[in-house]
């Protein structure tokens, strides 16, 4: 069976090519989330009763006593079902743990990352999408739309995609082993979340071919482009060039390349 490919064009006006999430890993992604959510839930729900349980007798028979346990918890079980995807999705880079499992995450239909508003709005009209029960309307939705694409994605102008980190390999590139001469790593850069979504694939392209040019340039070329990428980049996350050699604004943007690797790097 063919796999079906949508490309998306950013307004940056690059061109990214990735592999919608069809029913099935839709479903066994849900099917794991709604467990987790379960045994959580269960086991706030073991909790209350407990708590009940070690009351004082004469507190159970006065009503409001009764009922403010149940009450809150009835709270809580709500903001923990609907705030789950909400909060994941937004917060761990359109991913919840089932989708986690199953390598498929949502974005925007630009290519850029969720935003807050467009995981509220996509995780909110999971109301409509669950009629008339069990998620009916939505996986109709997801198996006839051309993007598998339901009511919360529509409205929201979000995608579900597949998504494939390039294998491992014994064998390192050549900017690969540049990193591991220099014994960089992605936490010795430190970046604000906030910064971090700055970044778009446009940042991400630059960066994937300053990396892949810089082994191949003459010294001076190669610290003219260093120098030139990094006024570029660093404003974006709040980080000045002024001050720094042109080794730690090499070192910097390669750190930095690593971090969007796991962010934009798709093997589809």
């Amino acid at each position: 069976m063919l796999q079906q490919h949508v490309d998306i064009k950013t307004p940056e006006y690059v061109s990214l090519k990735f592999q919608p999430a069809g029913l099935g890993s839709r479903t066994a992604a849900l099917l794991i989330d709604h467990l987790i959510l379960t045994i959580v839930s269960v086991l706030i729900l073991i909790g209350t009763f407990i708590l009940m349980y070690d009351m004082p007798v004469e507190f159970i028979f006065m009503y409001e006593f009764y009922s403010y346990p149940f009450a809150i918890t009835i709270i809580v079980l709500f903001v923990l079902n609907w705030g789950y995807f909400f909060a994941l999705e937004f917060f761990y880079g359109g991913k919840t743990l089932g989708k986690k499992m199953i390598g498929i995450r949502v974005i925007q239909d630009n290519g850029h990352s969720l935003t807050l508003l467009s995981s509220f709005i996509r995780n909110l009209l999971r109301i409509i999408d669950t009629l008339p029960a069990n998620y009916l309307l939505g996986m109709i939705m997801i198996f006839f739309h051309s993007k598998h694409k339901r009511v919360g994605d529509i409205v929201a102008g979000t995608i579900v995609i597949h998504e494939r980190k390039a294998k491992n390999s014994k064998k390192l590139s050549p900017i690969e082993k540049e990193i591991a001469r220099k014994g960089l790593r992605k936490e010795d850069l430190v970046i604000e979340e906030w910064a971090l979504k700055s970044l778009t694939s446009k940042e991400w392209e630059l960066l994937k071919v300053y990396s892949n040019r810089i082994l191949q340039l003459p010294v001076d070329e190669k610290m003219q482009l260093t120098e030139r990428i990094g006024n570029i980049v660093f404003p974006k996350i709040g980080m000045d060039v002024i001050g720094k050699t042109n080794e730690e604004v090499e070192n910097n943007l390669l750190i930095l390349y690593l971090i969007l690797k796991d962010e934009w790097e798709f093997e589809l």
